[in-house]
């Protein structure tokens, strides 16, 4: 993406204030954040693409926000609480009438649920949305799918 290290400047660093287990968010290879004792991470990942999860013209705070809420529900289905997220964005070109309202929206939900954008990546391309949400929780209490009973 042209310019993908201004872009990322612009819309993603520094938006938000650092959560206590973060170690190291975004501009670097990887982030690196604090895992409490006798917590595990729970990990989803999801990617939205245009034409197929949303319409190529869909309102880009609304694309934000689903994009994020579901990966909310993931989190919440397994008992964990949000933590962190990592956000690939491939856009066919960059469209910062596009980033604003995408950015807007997803950090505010993001900041609503105390998930902190560690990382990610931009590319060129068609237009997709790929997150990966990170959160806690106590792995004896984690509501997997393997412990569901009738009733």
């Amino acid at each position: 993406m042209s310019g993908e290290f201004n872009l990322i400047e612009k819309y993603f660093v520094n938006r938000q204030k650092q959560r206590k287990d973060v170690i190291l968010a975004a501009g670097d290879d990887c982030a690196l954040v604090k895992v409490p004792e006798n917590l595990s991470v729970a990990i989803s990942t999801d990617t939205l693409v245009a034409g197929t999860h949303f319409l190529s013209d869909a309102d880009p705070a609304w694309v934000a926000h689903k994009a994020l809420a579901s990966n909310i529900s993931d989190l919440a289905a397994m008992g964990a609480t949000p933590s962190w997220v990592s956000l690939a964005l491939t856009m066919p070109e960059p469209d910062e009438a596009w980033l604003a309202p995408f950015c807007n929206a997803f950090f505010e939900l993001a900041d609503y649920y105390g998930i902190q954008l560690i990382g990610g990546d931009t590319t060129k391309g068609p237009l997709s949305i790929t997150l990966t949400v990170q959160g806690l929780v106590d792995a004896d209490k984690a509501l997997r799918r393997d412990g569901a009973q009738v009733g």
